[in-house]
């Protein structure tokens, strides 16, 4: 990255769509500039159920966004969810060019493009190629080879696939909303740096984002992205149980959810009468215990870590996996989630505890874990969005916006 550069990062959510502007300043970090959200149910289970409902969502958040940077928006880079996604590793060997003037960024590319040179499953296209580690001549690790002497190094790498067929629908949203993809993250892999503590990114872990309608999955082997899913099961669910199971509302069940969400009946304190208000039966003013409530939310929350274990064991990555870390707002305000995690999944469990979580309204964070990682990738030649001021005629970018993005190292 460079001091400067402007990156628009977008997340199409269950139940919202997010954009966060970022900057990279003097110091390297990323300053935030704008953020703004719109309600949109165009995305269900990880499906696109409804195009013209997140057309109408992001054009609104490009327009807000827009308005409070005076800047003009044509790109952005999108998370992905990871049933989207197939991770292939690959290892390749370099040989530098002149091994007295040290390895070259050139060395660097050239070795990047060289390992996404596989075989790509039908119906499946390249969308990112993660530089994971170097290895020099003599066997050292380095994360960054550049400069050093050694007539070759070996580079492992994750090449990362997605459905093609999923992307040509999302290609097809943004060319509705007049903006151009970036390049698309898959969301436990942008969230990594964000929610992960300085130990956990060298550590054996599986990170579980629990959104509104979705949890998505992401396995590490230390910095090495080993596997990725969605399982259809999020804090949306929990609430529809309780409206249906109480016959109310939705809007009353999700308040008992935020009010008295504890996942585990087992650490019940107080088994207290709560009063039904919209109660749709006859007796209009129910009266329930507590127990009751929470019964029901441990129900699903069982029923969500129980379909992970069932797919991590399936997919022969469960052994890996030393830790677990919960984040999202589908369950971090639900108490004890990560007891009952543990429970089903016998690996340990905690909720995030990343250094750049506090510092993140909730509803932003897979976004900004988005735009974070794209500052931070160190070989890309070129991370910006393509921005321009309002004053400027769009039709200084227009060449701008028919080349392929670096980010895509093709």
């Amino acid at each position: 990255m460079a001091v400067g550069d402007i990156i628009v990062g977008m997340d199409i959510g269950t139940s919202k769509v997010s954009l966060i502007i970022g900057e990279v300043n003097n110091f390297n970090q990323v300053e935030i500039l704008c953020s703004t959200n719109q309600a949109c149910r165009g995305l269900k289970k990880g499906k696109i159920v409804d195009e013209n409902e997140i057309v109408e969502a992001i054009t609104k958040v490009v327009a807000d966004a827009e308005a409070d940077t005076n800047m003009k928006i044509n790109s952005a880079y999108l998370t992905i969810h990871g049933k989207y996604i197939t991770i292939v590793q690959n290892s390749v060997i370099k040989e530098v060019k002149d091994k007295y003037s040290g390895i070259t960024v050139k060395d660097v590319s050239s070795a990047i493009m060289q390992a996404k040179d596989i075989d790509v499953p039908e119906g499946m296209s390249i969308i990112d190629v993660v530089a994971d580690k170097f290895i020099l001549e003599d066997g050292k690790p380095v994360t960054d080879p550049i400069g050093n002497f050694s007539s070759k190094f070996t580079l492992k790498a994750q090449v990362v696939l997605a459905d093609k067929e999923f992307i040509r629908q999302l290609v097809g949203i943004f060319k509705k909303s007049n903006l151009e993809i970036d390049g698309l993250v898959p969301i436990t892999l942008a969230e990594r740096n964000l929610v992960l503590d300085t130990h956990e990114l060298t550590d054996n872990v599986m990170i579980l984002d629990v959104g509104a309608g979705n949890t998505d999955v992401g396995v590490f082997e230390g910095s090495e992205f080993v596997y990725t899913n969605t399982i259809p099961l999020g804090g949306d669910n929990i609430t529809n149980d309780i409206a249906l199971v109480l016959n109310i509302s939705y809007d009353e069940a999700d308040k008992l959810k935020k009010q008295y969400g504890l996942a585990m009946r087992s650490y019940i304190d107080n088994d207290n009468e709560i009063l039904l208000t919209t109660c749709k039966e006859e007796q209009s003013n129910k009266v329930i215990k507590s127990s009751e409530l929470i019964e029901i939310i441990e129900a699903r929350i069982e029923e969500i870590f129980t379909l992970i274990n069932k797919d991590i064991s399936m997919q022969g990555v469960k052994s890996k996996i030393n830790n677990v870390i919960l984040t999202g707002q589908g369950i971090t305000n639900i108490s004890k989630s990560d007891v009952a995690g543990k429970v089903v999944l016998n690996i340990p469990v905690k909720m995030s505890t990343g250094r750049g979580i506090s510092t993140v309204r909730p509803g932003y964070r897979t976004v900004y874990a988005l735009v974070r990682y794209i500052a931070s990738r160190q070989f890309a030649k070129n991370v910006s969005s393509n921005i321009d001021t309002q004053s400027e005629k769009s039709t200084i970018f227009k060449d701008i916006l028919e080349k392929v993005k670096d980010f895509f190292y093709s």
